[in-house]
């Protein structure tokens, strides 16, 4: 029945429609299964790995185990942002009327029932619960990483091919944390243009068109993108 209260006017599918194929297109690109050219993320996953083999050479690790921890932490801040957030949502919820309000006010704003308010609240509720639980997994990735770079012996202890074989193992856990943890971002970042859809339709596009310019930016064309390939070629 909230569904039927929503997608009852076409703009507000096309809207929705607009913002899943954004967000859709926009995550297989940063995997390269859309556009060939090489992404921030992509980037840093080879930096992900050229760190494991630095670690590997190391016989003292403390350096190694402060970054690891500084990326639990990071992750575990996020998760818990999710959350609070969530929670932000279900006092939406109790206080339909007073928001409604409020938002009768502002000049840009359709007129909204209550059932598609609350629709749009509950649809909220699914992206950050979504990213919750891809920091969440993330989170405990991290985890199992540090486990592995424990385990990778120490320089001469074993032979190459060994230690080889136990480095690539922690890269790519540490590759698949990462592709989580980013996952996650990207459902927070788009619960942003999510917010729009409270304006009208026609925001919600405009926003969500924001925040994919901003994010294309950032991983095909930013200053960051540009310092990790350089320091990939030295």
């Amino acid at each position: 029945m909230l569904l039927d209260s929503l997608l009852r006017d076409p703009t507000d599918i096309a809207a929705l429609a607009f913002f899943l194929l954004g967000w859709v297109a926009y995550a297989q690109a940063v995997q390269g299964r859309i556009i060939s050219r090489v992404t921030l993320t992509t980037a840093m996953d080879h930096q992900r790995e050229r760190w494991m083999r630095t670690m590997a050479r190391r016989e003292l690790r403390m350096v190694d185990t402060g970054i690891m921890s500084g990326l639990q932490q990071g992750t575990a801040f996020f998760a818990s942002s999710c959350l609070l957030a969530i929670g932000g949502c279900f006092a939406l919820l109790g206080s339909t009327e007073a928001v409604l309000g409020v938002l009768s006010d502002l000049p840009a704003t359709d007129a909204m029932a209550r059932p598609a308010f609350e629709a749009k609240v509950l649809g909220l509720i699914a992206i950050l619960s979504y990213a919750f639980f891809k920091f969440g997994w993330s989170y405990r990735l991290f985890n199992y990483c540090s486990i592995l770079i424990g385990a990778v012996p120490l320089p001469g202890e074993t032979s190459e091919t060994e230690t080889e074989l136990e480095v690539m193992r922690a890269a790519r856990m540490n590759i698949l944390a990462g592709k989580h943890f980013n996952a996650g971002l990207r459902g927070v970042f788009f619960s942003i243009g999510y917010l729009g859809w409270f304006v009208g339709p026609w925001v919600f596009m405009a926003t969500t068109l924001f925040i994919l310019c901003v994010l294309v930016r950032r991983q095909f064309f930013s200053a960051a993108r540009r310092a990790t390939l350089n320091a990939e070629r030295l």
